[in-house]
């Protein structure tokens, strides 16, 4: 999660993008809960967590079933990672060892690293047994804009470049589509418009921006239907969505 997109004051709790973002994942959590069965995940790993907004609403919409949430990311100060200790939410620099039955995220992480294979070799090689993923980049570098020079992407995906990466590290993919298809043409003529020279190299901003609440209630509610219409789109988006199987 980009924590410079939260810069502007945009509360990830109730704006509308981060909000139609987490259904895809919740849908998911769902679905591998009824179908692992006795077997069922009860350890959420966010990697990348930021303000840990998707793990914690996780745990908050099934406390029931999620014994214990790692958020983790180098940004975290000692002390912070220190008063968490043992906490049901834990903080972390790293992946903990050999946590088995467990889900990892890894949302809007891996476009922020210049060698996303060795971090996931590193990460894999840490995890126990029975460790699904839900793993979602920003799509398309034709919408390359100063929006990504001002988070420090390195790259923007597609869901054939986002497979092979995870293919290569021995994920198995069950799923993998776009999201925010419905607002692709709009973004996509914006961010080609702001591609001068000046602005690429002095980006001043991230494009997420609050939202006044009337317009946002609408927001969340058009991509809230949007989501339920998704999980086979592998035509285009400005997000690309894996679900699938670490080890």
């Amino acid at each position: 999660m980009d924590l410079k997109e939260l810069e502007n004051g945009v509360d990830p709790s109730s704006h509308w993008y981060y909000r139609s973002k987490y259904l895809p994942l919740k849908r998911y959590f769902e679905d591998l809960h009824s179908s692992t069965g006795e077997r069922a995940l009860t350890t959420i790993i966010d990697f990348g967590s930021g303000s840990g907004f998707f793990a914690e609403r996780l745990l908050q919409d099934f406390p029931e079933r999620i014994k214990k949430v790692y958020l983790v990311d180098i940004g975290y100060p000692e002390d912070m990672v220190a008063a968490s200790k043992g906490n049901i939410v834990e903080k972390s620099h790293v992946v903990p060892e050999g946590i088995s039955n467990a889900l990892i995220l890894m949302m809007d992480v891996l476009e922020h690293l210049e060698d996303p294979a060795g971090v996931l070799e590193t990460v894999k090689a840490r995890l126990g047994e029975e460790v699904f993923c839900f793993v979602t980049v920003p799509a398309f570098m034709s919408v390359w804009s100063t929006h990504d020079v001002f988070l420090g992407h390195y790259r923007r995906y597609t869901l054939d470049t986002l497979s092979d990466l995870l293919h290569a590290m021995g994920t198995r993919i069950d799923k993998g589509y776009y999201i925010y298809f419905s607002i692709f043409p709009l973004v996509w003529l914006l961010r080609r418009l702001k591609r001068s020279a000046a602005e690429m190299n002095n980006p001043s901003s991230s494009d997420m921006q609050p939202t006044a609440a009337p317009v946002n209630a609408i927001l969340l509610a058009f991509h809230s239907l949007e989501m339920k219409l998704t999980r086979n789109n592998r035509w285009f988006g400005l997000t690309c969505v894996a679900e699938g199987k670490m080890k």
